[in-house]
C-alpha cells in the first residue's frame, strides 16, 4: 500500500516517536514516595500511559493504594507532585525509537508537512523535541490541554488539519494508540497503527487502522 496523495502527517508522541516510559516511571515513583507508598514497575505504568497525566497519576494511586488505609489522597495534589518530579526529569532516559530519526529525515526531504498530537501535556513536549534533536522536523505540536478535547476526540486532527490549510483526506494520523486510530475514525481519515508502542497492552490491529507497521522505518516504503 503507498499513500501518494498525503500531504499532512500527524504523529502521536509517546509510544510512537519516543519511548518515554522510563522517565514517566520514575515520576510517577517520585509522586508515590511522597506519600510513602510503594513504587511501581515499568511493566505497572505501562499500561497507564495515553490518556494524559492525569488519567496516569489515578491509575498509579489506584494501584499503589489498593487495599490501603492512605487512600484518600487528593488526585490534585498528587498530580502536582507528579508534574514538579516529571519536570526534573523530563527527557533523561527517554529516547527515540529505532529508525525515527531517518524516518523523518526521509519524509522531510520528500517534502511531507508533520505535526505532533499528543494527550502528554503542552510544556512537555518542546523540552523533548530539544533534547532529542528532532524539532525541526515540525512547524506544530499540541499536547492533551491544547484544545478543549483530546484524543480520541477528532478535535486534534481538525484544529492541525485546518492550521496547515490541507483537506482531511490528504492527512493521515500515525500511533501507538487506540486514542490514535480512533481519533483518525472519528475524523475521517487515514491511520497507520504501530504494534511496538503502549496501547494499554493491547493489539492495535483490534482498531482497525488503515495499515499496520512493526518498525518506525517501514513508512519509508508507503510514501
Amino acid at each position: 500500500m503507498k499513500f501518494k496523495n498525503k500531504e499532512l502527517l500527524i504523529f502521536d508522541f509517546d509510544g510512537t516517536l519516543i519511548n518515554s516510559i522510563p522517565d514517566l516511571t520514575s515520576a510517577v515513583n517520585k509522586m508515590l514516595a511522597n506519600y510513602g507508598l510503594t513504587p511501581l514497575t515499568i511493566e505497572d505504568v505501562t499500561p497507564f500511559i495515553g490518556n494524559g497525566a492525569k488519567a496516569l497519576v489515578e491509575k498509579a494511586l489506584a494501584s499503589a493504594t489498593k487495599n490501603k488505609a492512605n487512600s484518600e489522597i487528593s488526585l490534585e495534589e498528587a498530580l502536582k507532585v507528579y508534574f514538579s518530579a516529571y519536570k526534573e526529569i523530563t527527557c533523561e532516559e527517554t529516547f527515540l525509537y529505532s529508525g525515527v530519526l531517518e524516518t523523518l529525515e526521509y519524509l522531510k526531504q520528500k517534502g511531507y508537512k508533520m505535526a505532533i498530537s499528543t494527550n502528554k501535556p503542552f510544556n512537555f513536549i518542546e523540552p523533548i523535541l530539544d533534547k532529542l534533536e528532532i524539532k525541526e522536523f515540525f512547524k506544530i505540536w499540541i499536547g492533551e490541554d491544547s484544545l478543549p478535547k483530546k484524543k480520541p476526540d477528532a478535535a486534534p486532527i481538525l484544529y492541525l488539519a485546518d492550521k496547515y490549510k490541507i483537506e482531511l483526506d490528504k492527512c493521515i494520523m500515525i500511533g501507538d494508540s487506540k486514542n490514535d486510530i480512533l481519533a483518525a475514525h472519528n475524523s475521517g481519515i487515514d491511520s497507520i497503527g504501530v504494534s511496538y508502542g503502549y496501547n494499554y497492552n493491547e493489539d492495535i490491529s483490534n482498531y482497525k487502522p488503515t495499515l499496520v507497521i512493526d518498525h518506525f522505518e517501514d513508512m519509508q516504503e508507503l510514501f
